[in-house]
Formats: C-alpha cells, sequence, structure tokens
C-alpha cells in the first residue's frame, strides 16, 4: 500500500527504465549523479538495475529492488506514448489503482499553451497518479515525477531527461532525503598510486584497511584498478563529520606512509596534475620528445589549465629522420637501434637543449602490433629524463597489453619519471 510512515533509508538500488539504455547506443548518465547525491548524504547504492519498456521485467525489477534496498529511484518510462510503462507497473506493483489527476492535466495543457500548441490527448496518461501518491513537481517537462510508501520502502519514479530528472532530485535531496537518512554523510578521501601491479598495492596496504573496517566509525576502502594506476578510494559513513574526517585522514597517512614512493596524490589529483604543481613549484619547464606515444605526453601535460607554464615544447620524433634532426646522432641510432636506452637519453637531452629549459622528456618504443624482433618484443619502452645538475635518468619497462594500452602506459611512465625527479630533487635546477 501506499501512504504508510517508512523508516529512514540507508541503502538504495536505481532502477533505469529505457529499452534503449539496452543498446550500445545508449547509456545511463542518470545513476551516477543519482549515486554521487545519495551517498553524499549516508544513503549507499547497493545495486543499479536496467530495465526495458517490457511490463513484465520491469515488475520483476522493481519487485527485486524493493526487497534489497530501503529507497528505489526509478528512472524513465514517464512519458505519454505507449511504451511508458513505469506508472502502470508501479501502481500494479503495490495495489494502487490510477487515478486521473485535473491539476496535471491542466498543467500539461498550460505547456503547451504557452508555446501556441494544443495538447495531445496523449499526454492525459502524464496525468495518472497511483493512488495515495505524491506528485513530484517537473518545471522542466510534462511528466511528474511521484513519490510512493510500502511498507518500510519508499519508491520514487522520476522522468529520464537528465535536464528534467536532476534539479528534480537536488530539490529531493534537499527537502525530504537529507533529513530522512538522518544526518548521515559520506565521507571520502583518495590514494592515486601509479607504478604497482594492484596485486603488489593490496599486498602492502591490506593489513591495514582491513583492521579499518571495524574501526570507530569504520573505514570501508575499495582498490579500482585502471591503466596504470591503481586507487584506494576510503570512506566512512556517519552523523559526525570530525570524527569521520579525523579517521579518514590517519588511515590515508598509514596508508601512504607504507606505500611509499608510488603514490601519486592523497587526494585525487592525477599524476599530470601532481607534476604540473611540483614543476610550477620549482619554477621548472620541460620540453618533451616522443616517438610511440605520437604526442600524448604532451596533450596529458597541456589537459591541465594552466600548463603553459612550465610545458615549454613538444616534438613527435616518430622516424629516424626526426630524431637526427632534433639532434640525436645517427650513429646512435644504427648502433642501438630506434628503441633503445642510448636513443631515448639522446632525445631528452637534445629537447631540452633545443627547448632551453630545465627539463627533457623523451620516450621511445614498440606499441605494436609490428615492429618487434625477439630482443624487443611489442611493449618495448624506453624512457629518459635529462636535467641541468646530473645525468639523465634511463629507464626500459616492458608493458603488456595492446597499442593503444602501451601508449597509455608509456606516458605514465615517462610522467611518473618526472615526478620522482621532481621529489627527489636530484635533477634539474
Amino acid at each position: 500500500m501506499t501512504g504508510e510512515r517508512a523508516a529512514s533509508p540507508s541503502t538504495a538500488v536505481v532502477v533505469a527504465v529505457g529499452s534503449e539504455l539496452l543498446t550500445p547506443h545508449k547509456s545511463d548518465t542518470n545513476s551516477l549523479f543519482i549515486t554521487e547525491r545519495l551517498n553524499a548524504i549516508g544513503i549507499g547504492v547497493v545495486q543499479k538495475l536496467v530495465a526495458g519498456d517490457e511490463p513484465t521485467g520491469l515488475a520483476r525489477a522493481l519487485r527485486y529492488a524493493m526487497s534489497v534496498a530501503d529507497l528505489v529511484i526509478v528512472t524513465g518510462g514517464l512519458g505519454p506514448t505507449a511504451d511508458d510503462v513505469t506508472r502502470d507497473v508501479a501502481a500494479e506493483l503495490l495495489g494502487a489503482p490510477l487515478e486521473e489527476s485535473a491539476a496535471i492535466v491542466e498543467a500539461i495543457r498550460a505547456r503547451f499553451t504557452a508555446r501556441g500548441l494544443e495538447m495531445p490527448e496523449i499526454n492525459r496518461r502524464q496525468a495518472a497518479v497511483p493512488r495515495g501518491a505524491e506528485i513530484l513537481e517537473n518545471p522542466g517537462g510534462t511528466a511528474p515525477g511521484l513519490w510512493l510508501t510500502a511498507g518500510n520502502s519508499r519508491l520514487v519514479l522520476l522522468p529520464g531527461p537528465p535536464r528534467e530528472l536532476r534539479p528534480m532530485f537536488d530539490r529531493l535531496v534537499t527537502r525530504r532525503l537529507a533529513s530522512a537518512a538522518g544526518g548521515r554523510r559520506v565521507q571520502r578521501r583518495v590514494i592515486r598510486t601509479t607504478g604497482r601491479t594492484e596485486s603488489h598495492v593490496d599486498e602492502l596496504a591490506r593489513p591495514i584497511y582491513e583492521p579499518l573496517a571495524a574501526g570507530q566509525p569504520p573505514v570501508e576502502t575499495t582498490i579500482l584498478a585502471s591503466l596504470g594506476q591503481i586507487d584506494l578510494h576510503m570512506s566512512t559513513v556517519g552523523a559526525d563529520p570530525e570524527a569521520g574526517a579525523r579517521a579518514l585522514d590517519a588511515a590515508v597517512g598509514e596508508l601512504a606512509g607504507t606505500l611509499g614512493g608510488c603514490v601519486v596524490s592523497t587526494d585525487g589529483r592525477s599524476l599530470p596534475e601532481v607534476v604540473g604543481e611540483l614543476l610550477r613549484g620549482r619554477g621548472a619547464r620541460v620540453a618533451v620528445a616522443e616517438s610511440c606515444t605520437g604526442g600524448l605526453i604532451a596533450s596529458r601535460l597541456t589537459d591541465v589549465p594552466g600548463s603553459s607554464a612550465y610545458v615549454h615544447a613538444g616534438w613527435v620524433l616518430y622516424s629516424n629522420e626526426a630524431k637526427v634532426a632534433l639532434g640525436v646522432a645517427s650513429e646512435l641510432i644504427e648502433t642501438h637501434g630506434a628503441v633503445s636506452e642510448p636513443v631515448a637519453e639522446a632525445m631528452a637531452v637534445a629537447a631540452r637543449a633545443a627547448a632551453g629549459v630545465e627539463f627533457g622528456l623523451a620516450v621511445t618504443g614498440i606499441a605494436g602490433p609490428g615492429g618487434a624482433t625477439p630482443a624487443k618484443p611489442v611493449g618495448t619502452v624506453c624512457l629518459a629524463l635529462a636535467g641541468s645538475e646530473a645525468s639523465p635518468r634511463v629507464r626500459r619497462v616492458r608493458l603488456p597489453g595492446d597499442r593503444e594500452r602501451v601508449k597509455f602506459q608509456a606516458s605514465q611512465a615517462a610522467l611518473d619519471l618526472l615526478r620522482r625527479a621532481l621529489l627527489r630533487g636530484a635533477t634539474g635546477s
């Protein structure tokens, strides 16, 4: 039944409705927005479901969602056409007959009249309201939202277009959900690492983060692996934000101390952002000479606003002739090959000299699928960093994956080489 008072929600399921969301042509972005807003007030999203415009399947999804969470947010399927079945399914599921709201009909009619149009009769479907439901105003469209309760569950139906859903949901959070959640807040920290595998990071971090889950307040940790990067996401949920902040700060400090030099940031900043701040802090500039990465390093550096303060120049030296033109000795290439530590070093030195800057950063490698040899398989990459006070730093790495993955990981390794040198202060002016 609708109209009953539900307990304060702590968990939620988001159900996105629309057969188009089950194709490769349309993605559900509403659930990301809703999850962020719910997490901020201490409501955890335990599952996300996508259901097509088919009543039996949608009913099954809603029934399941209500069985596992206190709050179910449904987006989409509130339009005027025959395939918009969310209202009908919800009404049948809750045993609440649909009743036409004269006020909604007039509001829809007024929207059409304001545009010089006559309201099609089909739009009357959007005025059908399950008995006992509360109507949620939608200033941005013709489909109102609906708030229903059944026992201890809340079922909230919202339109699918983001321009309509987002302001409606923010009002819903502000006026109702935040207080209903009992004043809980989610606080988060992110430790970003590079240069280690997921298993290596977990091996070091697990003895620290596992006991934290039993602390007061408990700190939950999730390890997320992405290309060239492992992140530790830590969170607390509670009504005392100061206690949560203290627990997270202590956890971050202990984990960062254990993980050491592979930690890029403890506040979620990306590797290019951290490198840029280190360069800016030293008043230093960098020039980049790239072969296999094809300009990706320079692109990632310049994605950061204000990077003109420290990114001076870049070259894509894809051919041997281009390398020689910048200043790499042809004898080095003939003797060692284009993918070699001596050539990478010469590229870095030449880039720094040509640009007249503090740092020259270079990368040359075999991204594949062709070009490999038994001695230099696909994924072989040589990196070099030249500064003014020490011999160039040179590394050879072997990176897994296809061409795109090798290129990105090579850019990551090069930027990390520069980051570590800046932190040590052993290279450059």
